[in-house]
């Protein structure tokens, strides 16, 4: 996380005694990342978070099925009348996949009823719909439309709805997700030039300290498994933790679009970055100012990578035939750009009000029969000037 927080109450030194009002020790907990090298937290518990009452023999298996007969081609995936199913952890469909991210939808019909940590994996919690809160023993998380929510991996949470719609993005990465380098001065504030500040990121600020005994579930995932474990004591037992490692969220809508007198390439749009791939927020933006500026983007092949991006809202300039919540996907290796009669429509336009969230990756992704559930058949044509459904038949 950008910087240092704190909550609740702690001693004033790492590794001290602090004592209960019963004069037992609170259990101190170090959450490190890259062995002790990188950033961490402290955390104290009322109870030994390591003291586990029992293990369920029962393990959950998710398996992840790959669309095998996808060939390379463009993709258009219609995920607006996905069904609800599950709840937030295990009513999610994977769309696609490689070895760094998993990405899926989820519409969850169902509130969680037990709490949730991913060992290997950082998660992001984009809402497209609904508002609630995340619960984790580092404190709450009220979230609302727009918001990206990131998780980092150990941290252990239960995602509340209060809206009877909700409708997620989400992304599981390998790798630690991070603001971009290159927006972060030596000392890791971020820095003048960068889309957005630390006054746009929202930490825990209230922080559930829940003394209670009784049989506590905590499933956790690692790799394809969801292991069950059960405490005899409340998992947000916290009284106080400081350090900066825990979840934050940061609003699409606080993103400060960089724009240029001619078309600007899409890293000028990067918001998380993360080993082997990076996400992008495309907002609403003045466009290009030059006088023969075409302010769209132009043909381009991704020679090293594989190009997501979620519709979220807005009429979105270079697409014909896109609706709320399609998925597209450009992969490496063929060219895409603007959609036919799309360019000399918008020579004129001076501003954008497209919302979007693109994923780039550096390593080929695999599609998952969820996927294929959802599959424009007829997109690939879509950049001929007859009606592709037309052309599909003519080639019957």
């Amino acid at each position: 996380m950008p910087y240092y927080h704190k909550l609740g109450k702690i001693p004033q030194k790492r590794h001290t005694q602090f004592r209960q009002p019963d004069g037992s020790l609170y259990k101190e907990e170090l959450f490190s990342t890259i062995g002790f090298d990188s950033i961490y937290s402290n955390a104290y518990h009322i109870n030994s978070p390591a003291k586990i009452k029992e293990i369920s023999p029962d393990v959950e298996i998710v398996t992840i099925e790959e669309w095998k007969e996808a060939s390379l081609r463009p993709y258009h995936f219609r995920t607006k009348p996905a069904n609800k199913e599950g709840d937030a952890v295990n009513g999610r469909k994977p769309i696609m996949y490689n070895n760094d991210v998993v990405m899926s939808i989820c519409r969850p019909a169902d509130q969680m009823n037990y709490y949730y940590k991913n060992a290997l994996c950082d998660e992001i919690y984009f809402v497209h719909e609904g508002k609630g809160k995340l619960e984790s023993q580092l404190g709450v998380l009220p979230f609302v439309e727009g918001d990206y929510i990131v998780i980092p991996r150990g941290v252990i949470y239960k995602m509340i709805h209060e809206t009877d719609e909700a409708r997620y993005l989400i992304f599981e990465s390998v790798g630690p997700v991070t603001t971009p380098t290159r927006y972060r001065n030596e000392f890791g504030q971020l820095a003048e030039h960068a889309p957005y500040c630390e006054r746009d990121i929202k930490a825990p600020q209230e922080l559930l300290t829940v003394d209670e005994k009784g049989d506590f579930i905590i499933k956790v995932k690692k790799g394809e498994k969801i292991v069950s474990f059960h405490y005899e004591f409340h998992p947000l037992d916290v009284v106080g933790w400081d350090g900066f490692y825990f979840p934050w969220i940061f609003n699409i809508n606080d993103f400060m679009p960089i724009t240029g007198k001619i078309h600007m390439p899409p890293p000028i749009h990067q918001t998380f970055h993360a080993p082997g791939f990076v996400i992008c927020s495309f907002c609403p933006r003045l466009l290009d100012y030059h006088p023969l500026a075409v302010p769209i983007p132009y043909n381009h092949s991704n020679l090293d990578s594989d190009e997501m991006l979620y519709y979220v809202d807005g009429n979105f300039t270079s697409r014909k035939g896109i609706d709320y919540a399609s998925i597209s996907l450009h992969p490496n290796g063929i060219p895409h750009g603007p959609h036919p009669g799309t360019v000399e429509a918008n020579l004129d336009k001076k501003e954008t009000h497209e919302t979007a969230v693109m994923m780039d990756t550096f390593r080929p992704l695999k599609l998952t029969t969820y996927a294929k559930e959802m599959n424009d058949p007829a997109y690939y044509l879509s950049w001929n000037e007859k009606d592709p459904i037309e052309l599909i038949n003519e080639g019957q």
